[in-house]
């Protein structure tokens, strides 16, 4: 059996015993404006899942910046739910997720069209770093 360990810094323990991803009651978790002013700077962004890392290249050309603004238009009615979720490394994290839509010009036709991103991410047990955990479309 693999060794859990929790990375966020959301304080409350995970299910015991743990079988994967569980909603948890009460969110958001972290307050947005903090999270927000810690991923003002990209070097505070880890994509922390190997899907997410695949994700931000596909959709946003491995630029933890675009991300980083993303997040810095999400407003609290973007809340979605709360969930642990697992690294795939045996750490887990406690994350609010959220779903913002921006309009976006796609370079090939020049046309506008809306696009929903979807983000889940966690505050590190540190307090410095937000996890990304998923950002896709």
């Amino acid at each position: 059996m693999v060794k859990i360990f929790v990375v966020s810094e959301y304080s409350q323990q995970p299910p015991d015993p743990w079988e994967g991803r569980r909603k948890i009651a009460g969110g958001p978790l972290y307050d947005l404006a903090r999270v927000q002013k810690l991923a003002g700077g990209a070097h505070q962004l880890q994509a922390w899942t190997e899907k997410c890392r695949k994700d931000v290249r596909k959709w946003f050309d491995d630029d933890l910046e675009r991300v980083a603004r993303l997040i810095l238009w999400l407003k609290p009615k973007d809340y979605k739910d709360s969930e642990w979720c697992e690294n795939g490394k045996g750490a887990i994290a406690a994350c609010d997720a959220y779903t913002v839509n921006v309009v976006e010009t796609v370079p090939t036709t020049g046309r506008s069209v809306c696009m929903e991103y979807f983000l889940k991410f966690a505050v590190s047990k540190t307090g410095a770093l937000v996890l990304i955990v998923s950002c896709h479309a």
